[in-house]
């Protein structure tokens, strides 16, 4: 079983970037923590480090009844949240990839019958976040609030 789901456009870093944003708020989701890789690798590796890892966006999202539910079944699922989704792009590289994490391997972490029923809504939501931002390849970026 792969623990992500992905999608690759042909579109740049910075454009993908604004379209998962865009994608994730559409679904409900909001973003609890980012991490720019990139940056990281830079400041405590060098910059050789950071230039061959290429951008590197780690958004960690959130529905927040999702994460409701998912913490009264089993409070251990804390560990597993937020859902991750990635953001990344060589700098070799003609497509930015977008990567989010598979709800259901949480349903392989815990007995809570409720993390199925989560996990499975959850799944649609990325999903369907991944699909608009392969569909709106072509299509200019999303104004950002």
């Amino acid at each position: 079983m792969s623990y992500v789901n992905s999608v690759t456009v042909a579109a740049s870093y910075d454009v993908v970037v604004a379209r998962t944003r865009a994608s994730l708020a559409e679904q409900g989701f909001g973003i609890l923590t980012e991490i720019n890789v990139r940056e990281t690798f830079a400041k405590k590796l060098g910059a050789e480090s950071a230039d061959a890892l290429g951008d590197y966006l780690i958004l960690g999202a959130c529905v927040p009844r999702m994460a409701e539910r998912a913490l009264a079944a089993d409070p251990n699922m804390g560990a597993l949240l937020p859902c991750n989704v990635i953001i990344r792009r060589s700098e070799s590289a003609e497509v930015t990839t977008v990567q989010a994490i598979d709800p259901q391997t949480m349903v392989q972490l815990s007995d809570a019958p409720e993390i199925a029923d989560v996990a499975t809504e959850v799944s649609k939501l990325l999903q369907a976040v991944l699909a608009s931002i392969q569909k709106s390849e072509g299509t200019p970026p999303p104004d950002r609030p």
